[in-house]
Formats: C-alpha cells, structure tokens, sequence
C-alpha cells in the first residue's frame, strides 16, 4: 500500500513536470472530464494526497470526482509516466546507433500509445541474427531495394549481379532478397496497423487437444476442439483455455483467414506482375507465416489476457469490496467454535472488542458422554463471561455443531451464526497471528478470527492476504502484481468510507487508514500503549514521525468515541472544525447541540460559509455528518438461517427450494452456500438475457447477500449442485 502511496506522489510530479498538455487533455476526454480536473488531480498527488483522502476532502479542487475517477486518473498518469520513460529509452538507443534523425525524434516525441512507440523502434531495435541481417552481410540489400522497385523485369539477371564468396547462385541471392524484403514489410508500421485492424476485427481463437493427453485433460474437454471470434469470447473462456495452455493440455492458436491477411499485404506492396512482384509476393507470403502472423498472435493473446485479467480483477475487487463492507454484529460477546469431528471443536470466548478470554476443546462429536460434558461446558462459559451470541465456522462438521448448539438450553436467548472460515487457516499460520496470539497454537488462532469475523469483518479480513480468500475467478491466472495493487486499492478504499477507532484498531487496520503505513500505524499502537487512549484527535501530532502532511492526510478517517468535541468521532476533518464551531456560534448553541438537535440544523443556511477554501460540496457533506456523525456506512446486520433438516449433499432434490447465501460472484455465474459444504451455482444462463449478450451476474447479485434457490440439478458423484435464483 505504500509503494502505491509514494509511486502516485512520484508520477503525478512527473506529469506536472516533464510532460505537456497533451496528456492531461488526453486524460480528460477518456475519463469524459474537464482538463482542469484532471490537472488539479495530479497536483494534489504531487502534493503527497491519497486517493481517498482526494475523494472526500478536495472536492472543489477535483470538481467533485468520486474515488473512482480519482484512481483512474492516477492510472492514466502512470500509463503516461511509463510511455515517457520508454521514449527516454529509445531515444537514447537510436541516437546511441547514430540513426537519430529530427523527423524521427520528431515522431517518438508526438507518439501516444506503446504500441506505436515499440513499432517506430522496431527497425532500430537491437536484434539476434535473422535471416534479413545475414542476407545483408552478404551484400544483397541493394538487390532488395531494386526489386522492391518493382521496375526491373529479370530478377534473376539483377540477382546474378550479387554473386560473391559468399552468394553462391542466383536463387541464394533472389532468397536473400526476399528475406530482407519481407523483415521490410514487417517493420513497416502502416503493415502493422492494418494488420491489427485486421485482427481486431476478423481473429478467431483456436484451441485443440494435444497429442495424448486426452485422458489427463478431460477437466478442458469443452476446449479440445473448439473455436470461437476473439472480439466476442468471454473472459472466463479465455482464461479457461489459456490455463489449459499453461498446463500442457491444450495448443492455442489465434489468427484470421490466411487469405485476408495476405491480400493486405499484397495489395500495399504487390504493384503489377511482373517477376519484381512475383519475388514481392513470395516475401509477403513469407513475412505473414514467418514474422508478421506469429507477432500478431503474441500481441493479440497479450492484449486478450490483459483484457480478462481486467475482468477477472474487476469481479475479484467488487466481491471483496462486498465482503469488507459485510456489517459488523457490534460490540457483542462471542463464543466461537472451529467445528471439527475427529479432533473436536476448538473453543474461545472474546469480550465486546475482540479480545480472548478463554479457550480450550470440546468433543460434541465423539458419543453420548462427550456430547453432555460438552453442553455443560458451554453452559458454563456462556454464564461465566456473559455470551451475547455464538459464532460457528461453516467448515466440517458445522452444521452438525449448530445443531449440537441448538440443543443446549441456555438462561436466555443466544443468537448462533454460521460465519465463513475462508482464509481463516491462512491467517492463523501468518505471521501477522504468530504477532497477535505468540503463546497459541494454529487452532486458537483460527477460532478467534471466526469470532472477530463477527464482530467486525473489516478489521479482522484485512489481516489476511485478499487472494486467500476465496471471492475471485482465476485469480491465480491473472497479472499477480496487478491484482495485488487492485485487490490493496479496495482494502484502503473500504478502510476509509468506514472509518477507524484509532483507540481499538490494530496496527493491521490502521496502516490502510490513508497517509500512514506500517511505520506510523505501529507508533500509534506504541504511543497507545504508554499514554493511553487517545482524548482528542490533535494529539495524534504528538505520534512519532507524524508530520503535518500525515495528520493531514489521516485524521478525517481516524475515529475517537467519547471525545470532548464530537466532532473527533466524525468524518468532519479538523481543517474543517472552524466552520461548524462558526455555525454552532451564529444559532447561539454549542456544537452537540448543533449534532443533537435537528430543529437547530435546518435554520443552518449553508452558502452563509462558502469561502475561499470550502465550496458547496464540502458543506453539504458536514451537514449530512452533522446529522448522524460516526455513522457506520455498513448497514444493518443481518446473517440467513439455513434448512435444518438438510445439512449435506444427499439430503438435497430437485425442485427443492433453500435459503442460502451468495459466497461468490463470477461472470459465469453464482455460487451459493446452502449449508451443505458443497457451494451450488447460478449459472449465467439462469439470469436471463442472450448468449450473445447475457445478464451479468454482479448485476444481480453481491457477496453475502441471502437468496432464495430451486434445485435444479444435484450430481453427488462429482459434488455439483445447479441451482436457479427464486424472484
């Protein structure tokens, strides 16, 4: 996180200072924005601002961007950064080669895009031995240059000019010819273009079986003989095939009809028909096969995957958007239970913020005796420390232990929730839960974060590594640096629209909070430590190596209950606080009573405060804090309650239908948890829409969200459960 902070300060400074207008125009007609906005944006990064910080702070300077256009436009402005640094690059080669001409130079500075970059340098591009540069070591380029002339009729009394030591006959030296020729062709950049428009339009993606491997393979055999027009196969399919690719099943291909490329090729460079343009065409038959089709097909399935990286990444970061901003139970008392049979369930009881109290193993599982020591033991600790509700992980054997803890009578009423343990045994052999719990063993650890899960999802999911949890497609497939950043991107993102109680948070929460990191979030935990709990958010300056800039960029998101001035426990930011104690001043009221009384706040005639530094926008934002200051943005809790009497695959029929719960969303479909260890699926085709243009899932659906399902199909040898939405 960062390395994204300081990078988006180091590009946006390259921007304002190396590059022109141009990119910033660029910017603003591809996002549909002022240039002005896009200018004002990249100042702000060059200034050490966050994207979260932007978003919610600086909507006068941005035109009030949302956050979304905040990061595309630092994307864009590292895109840019990155061209730049390529030209630098490739000036410096060419003129390196003595080959830099005005004009030339000319045409890298104006350049817009990579591609168009890489094929300006392609002809200066320090290459291996071809068969073009050997055929120019003999001293045939001049024979190329005349017949590409097309003017002399007896290319082989021209070609017998060049016999030497080294051309030994006439066909030799036509060969040579042709191989210069056709490397020509290949480096020409408007043979490029047309030949991408070509593709763009007309490539079809191939993929077959390879050679013995159909019984290995039979995961890919929608794919062992199967094709599909490039532009249009979606990117669940694509990345289906390519992983069959990567795994030695399946040999891809992308190309157009031979017959249409060539004719591109031999209608820009085939003039006539004389013998000239009978060596022309041979050498762009030649460049198609041997150079040109090859480059395109590398292009076109780096570009393709780039595509369904994007995709696969878009779905991963709105499911785990959706799971973070899951709403926390709150400040409740929880017993929480890793089910297992064989080996028992782990047990421990945490106080309202999380903290563990106790914890030992019960075996519900292993015959009548252990079943009722196991009750009183759980009748015991949920009256020793005051149990609000029990959370039961939905791995083995859960089902079996809510119905175990159903049966225990309790002095009152005890919520039980099955909670997702995905990513829970990640996070109990980290490091981050050797730091948290060093005298406990994996079981402990594991338990305890089925239990926080409850209490607040966000501060206990942020522990963990994103890709571990399970919400993506093919996420393993994808750009891993990409991800990373994207997946790191929502974690802040969510972390700042809930905010954070800087006397509670740990240090993992704390160093997504914008303007801190790990430094920093860890001096807040020391200083907590040794001076308490923080009174008021100005003595957060008093944190080691927390700089105006840092405070800056941070207090707004940082949360303090029970501060003197409410103020501290809202979203209003300190540089700020001078407008409402302004407001509280001119109705003859102190600032609670301008957060408590409703009445108060509607006589507030906000455009009375515009000034130089705060707009409209901002004051309608403190107004909606003044009117419910802290809030949580995540809404109600509210967790579904399973069938009772069907707990595993068997006790499944068609046409049955169940309350469940959405644990995954991918373009192809739904996946949906019913309580029986095996997730079932919403196929795409169960939304509606068309093949060609069918209803997206996400559209639909979100991480969490209950649902009522039909049982369509139930395949118990494969465990696959197919099921259909219930409107």
């Amino acid at each position: 996180m960062l390395l994204t902070f300081y990078f988006s300060i180091f590009t946006a400074n390259f921007l304002l200072k190396n590059m022109d207008e141009k990119y910033i125009k660029l910017i603003a007609a591809k996002l549909g924005i002022r240039d002005i906005q896009v200018k004002n944006t990249a100042f702000l990064f060059s200034q050490g601002a966050t994207v979260p910080f932007i978003s919610r702070y600086r909507k006068e300077q941005t035109g009030t961007l949302n956050e979304v256009q905040v990061s595309q436009i630092k994307e864009e402005l590292k895109k840019y950064e990155e061209l730049e640094k390529r030209k630098t690059a490739i000036l410096e080669s060419i003129e390196g080669q003595g080959k830099l001409t005005d004009e030339l130079k000319k045409k890298i500075d104006e350049v817009l895009s990579m591609t168009d970059l890489e094929d300006l340098y392609l002809p200066y591009k320090q290459k291996k031995k071809t068969r073009a540069t050997v055929a120019k070591e003999k001293g045939l380029e001049p024979l190329a240059t005349q017949i590409l002339l097309q003017q002399n009729a007896d290319c082989e009394a021209l070609a017998e000019k060049f016999l030497n030591d080294k051309v030994e006959n006439i066909e030799e030296a036509l060969q040579g010819a042709r191989d210069i020729i056709a490397e020509h062709i290949n480096e020409n950049v408007e043979t490029r273009n047309r030949m991408r428009n070509l593709y763009s339009r007309e490539a079809v993606i191939f993929s077959k079986l390879v050679k013995d491997k159909e019984e290995e393979a039979q995961k890919f055999k929608d794919y062992f003989d199967y094709s599909e027009r490039l532009s249009r196969i979606p990117s669940h399919r694509l990345m289906a095939m390519m992983r069959g690719e990567n795994e030695g099943f399946l040999k891809i291909t992308i190309k157009p009809e031979d017959e249409n490329a060539l004719n591109i090729l031999e209608r820009q460079f085939v003039k006539g028909k004389g013998e000239g343009a009978k060596q022309i065409k041979l050498a762009a038959e030649d460049c198609y096969k041997r150079l040109l089709q090859p480059s395109m097909e590398t292009e076109f399935a780096n570009l393709s995957k780039e595509k369904a990286d994007e995709e696969a990444i878009k779905v991963f970061t709105e499911n785990l958007r959706n799971l973070l901003l899951q709403s926390p139970l709150g400040k409740k008392r929880i017993l929480a239970l890793d089910p297992g049979f064989r080996t028992g369930c782990k047990l421990v009881c945490l106080d309202e913020q999380g903290n563990l109290l106790h914890n030992e193993a019960i075996f519900p599982h292993s015959g009548m005796k252990e079943a009722f020591a196991a009750m009183s033991k759980v009748t015991t600790l949920v009256e020793q420390y005051k149990i609000d509700c029990i959370a039961i992980g939905n791995g083995t054997a859960s089902r079996e232990t809510e119905r175990f803890i159903k049966k225990v009578r309790f002095d009152r009423d005890i919520q039980v929730y099955i909670v997702s343990e995905s990513g829970a045994s990640i996070y109990s052999a980290s490091e981050v839960a050797r730091e948290e719990f060093p005298e406990y063993d994996v079981t402990v650890r594991g338990a305890v974060s089925i239990g926080r899960r409850l209490l607040d999802p966000l501060a206990e999911l942020v522990k963990i590594d994103p890709k571990s949890i399970g919400v993506g497609q093919y996420q393993h497939d994808v750009n891993q640096t990409k991800l990373k950043e994207s997946l790191d991107d929502v974690v802040v993102s969510c972390v700042n629209q809930v905010g954070v109680n800087v006397n509670t948070a740990s240090k993992h929460l704390l160093m997504y909070v914008s303007g801190l990191g790990p430094t920093l979030a860890q001096n807040i935990v020391n200083y907590r430590k040794e001076h308490g709990p923080f009174g008021t958010r100005t003595e957060l300056k008093k944190v080691p190596r927390m700089g105006e800039k840092a405070f800056e960029q941070c207090a707004g998101f940082l949360r303090i209950e029970g501060a003197e001035n409410p103020l501290d426990n809202s979203a209003v930011h300190p540089e700020k606080y001078y407008i409402v104690s302004k407001m509280a001043k001119d109705l003859g009221c102190g600032v609670k009573d301008l957060i408590s009384d409703a009445e108060t706040r509607k006589k507030i005639d906000i455009k009375k405060y515009v000034d130089d530094k705060t707009g409209l926008p901002t004051l309608t934002d403190i107004m909606a804090e003044l009117e419910k200051p802290g809030r949580d943005p995540r809404g109600e809790f509210k967790v579904p309650e399973f069938e009772q009497n069907v707990e595993k695959i068997t006790d499944l029929k068609e046409g049955m239908e169940l309350n469940g719960i959405v644990t995954n969303v991918t373009n192809f479909g739904a996946f949906v948890d019913l309580g029986v260890h095996v997730s079932g699926l919403i196929h795409i085709s169960q939304f509606g829409g068309t093949k060609r243009n069918p209803v997206n899932p996400a559209n639909i659906l979100k991480i969490n969200q209950p649902v009522r399902v039909k049982v369509l199909t139930v395949d118990v040898d494969r465990n696959r459960i197919g099921l259909g939405l219930v409107k």
